[in-house]
């Protein structure tokens, strides 16, 4: 399953007691271990042995969805700012891909490296829900919320359509005839999509027979469909369709956000198009669950300082991401809610069964 050319390492370098039996500080990273050492000697004396979380000289990274999309975009971003900032000195990527993400959730919930992060974000959440996912967000380690991102709207460059409008009264009228593509079933797009014909007056029963929708398990897929012209439309978040829409090989209908994104100064927003209805994609890491205090605390540290690197402010920009970051509890406490609004959501728009 894995598609990065770097072999996984192992990168549990996280708590003081957890590396005492592998071999003593004499390893990778020697200089930092041996202040960590002292630093958690100092603790031990005190009784209190978990008071500084260890240094990671390694981390690895899960994508929960093939190459193209954007969580391989965040996590290969995460990669290249913790290596170049050398806050570890491996951060190799794994994809796997699959129903929404919740086979990556899956794999993160059997992983035993405690300095392992995996990219979830409202996609994931939706999914568990569409998808009856055995294994759920809730038995992970929330680490922090790192992005939000407007969805945008798309149709080829040669279709008919010239406006939301358009768009939508064709799937109302042919319903089926029309496919829109996106992510995975239950994600950010297809819900997106539901909201946009439940306010164009459709039944939300009516929802699933009248909504085409086809699913992707990576950004790369959708772009290829809509190029072919084998779909009429496309949903996904604007940082995955820019460069298409910027090459004129895409037209942008409208984004998802109350106002319009930087990366598509010219676009509208969908309350722009009359349509009251906006939604926000967003993007954070999970851990695997049972992890004890000091390795949360040492993720959440390693995290906050790439929030809080140059580096990392320069990816943002670059991608149109907007700087949405959260950890700990107040991120807990996000997760908790936007889990219930979305299942909220997705039961209203017919998606999932009250």
């Amino acid at each position: 399953m894995r598609s990065h050319s770097e072999p996984r390492t192992s990168a549990g370098t996280l708590t003081p007691r957890k590396r005492a039996t592998r071999g003593g500080l004499a390893a990778v990273g020697v200089v930092t271990m041996l202040g960590l050492a002292a630093c958690t000697a100092a603790d031990a004396s005190t009784g209190d042995a978990d008071a500084a979380p260890a240094s990671l000289d390694a981390v690895n990274l899960i994508a929960p969805a093939d190459p193209g999309g954007g969580w391989d975009q965040t996590a290969r971003a995460l990669s290249q700012v913790l290596t170049e900032e050398d806050l570890v000195g491996s951060a190799p990527v794994e994809n796997i891909g699959g129903a929404g993400g919740t086979v990556g959730l899956a794999a993160l919930a059997n992983e035993k490296d405690p300095a392992t992060l995996m990219v979830t974000g409202l996609v994931m959440v939706g999914a568990v829900e569409t998808n009856a996912s055995q294994v759920r967000i809730e038995d992970t380690t929330p680490i922090a919320k790192l992005t939000e991102e407007a969805l945008v709207l798309v149709v080829p460059a040669s279709s008919p359509y010239k406006t939301t409008e358009d768009l939508v009264d064709a799937i109302v009228d042919q319903g089926a005839a029309i496919s829109v593509t996106g992510g995975s079933a239950g994600g950010a797009d297809h819900i997106l999509a539901g909201m946009l014909l439940t306010e164009a007056g459709v039944d939300p029963a009516d929802i699933p027979s009248t909504l085409n929708y086809i699913p992707n398990s990576g950004g790369g897929e959708a772009v290829t469909m809509l190029l072919g012209n084998t779909v009429q439309a496309g949903i996904s978040g604007v940082g995955e369709f820019v460069e298409q829409i910027e090459a004129g090989e895409l037209r942008a209908l409208a984004v998802s956000s109350p106002e319009p994104v930087a990366l598509l100064p010219d676009t509208p927003t969908l309350i722009d198009e009359g349509y009251d209805v906006q939604l926000t994609n967003w993007r954070g890491l999970l851990a695997p669950g049972d992890l004890d205090d000091a390795d949360v605390a040492a993720l959440q540290e390693l995290v906050t300082q790439v929030h809080d690197s140059d580096a990392w402010a320069a990816t943002l920009e670059e991608k149109g991401w907007a700087d949405a970051f959260l950890v700990g509890d107040e991120f807990q406490s996000f997760l908790d809610g936007n889990i219930t609004e979305v299942t909220q959501t997705l039961q209203t728009i017919g998606l999932v069964a009250p």
